[in-house]
């Protein structure tokens, strides 16, 4: 396998996740809830929950999402495997987290019900690709390379052993050492 091959699946993963973790973050911004309240002096007020204070969910998966991409990079073989499950369940917990609450209309004059309804959808989108980062981590678990790969000994060498210990096998196997198949000797 060439080098640009081996390393696609690794930036797959990276871009999924990093994508997922921004969509996350981004849905933690926005608008989740808001209402109009009677405020006494102040009269009618627009009141407005965030993403990180209505799910409280949202920033620690973007925080977990980001440590995967750490994870892929440094990992290989099960370890990934594992990692990749992982992100899987996460991405499954962003999805639901976007989903729980949704509603795409009957909101009132006034209230910012589509930036209400694209934050939703930005933490279904970001678990979405949080999870299709953890499949291609478990899918590409060996295939994809790994941190400091390039470094990694070639596959295992012939170990070299003592001239010593070489010659006492051979006696001990009933052959001669000394006779090296000279003719002159």
């Amino acid at each position: 396998m060439d080098n640009g091959k081996a390393r696609r699946p690794l930036w797959t993963i990276i871009l999924a996740l990093l994508l997922g973790a921004l969509a996350l973050w981004g849905a933690s911004r926005m608008v989740w809830f808001a209402e109009f309240r009677d405020e006494g002096v102040r009269g009618t007020v627009l009141h407005t929950v965030l993403g990180e204070q209505r799910a409280t969910a949202l920033v620690p998966l973007a925080i977990l999402a980001l440590a995967g991409v750490a994870g892929a990079v440094a990992t290989g073989g099960w370890l990934r495997r594992v990692l990749g499950i992982v992100l899987v369940l996460a991405g499954a917990a962003g999805v639901w987290t976007g989903v729980d609450g949704i509603k795409f209309g009957g909101f009132a004059p006034g209230l910012p019900g589509t930036e209400i309804v694209l934050g939703h959808l930005l933490a279904v989108l970001g678990g979405i690709l949080v999870a299709l980062g953890g499949l291609a981590a478990i899918k590409w678990a060996g295939a994809a390379r790994k941190l400091g790969a390039r470094y990694a000994a070639p596959g295992a060498r012939a170990a070299r052993k003592d001239p010593d210990t070489e010659l006492w096998e051979a006696l001990s196997e009933g052959d001669d050492p000394t006779d090296g198949g000279d003719p002159r000797r």
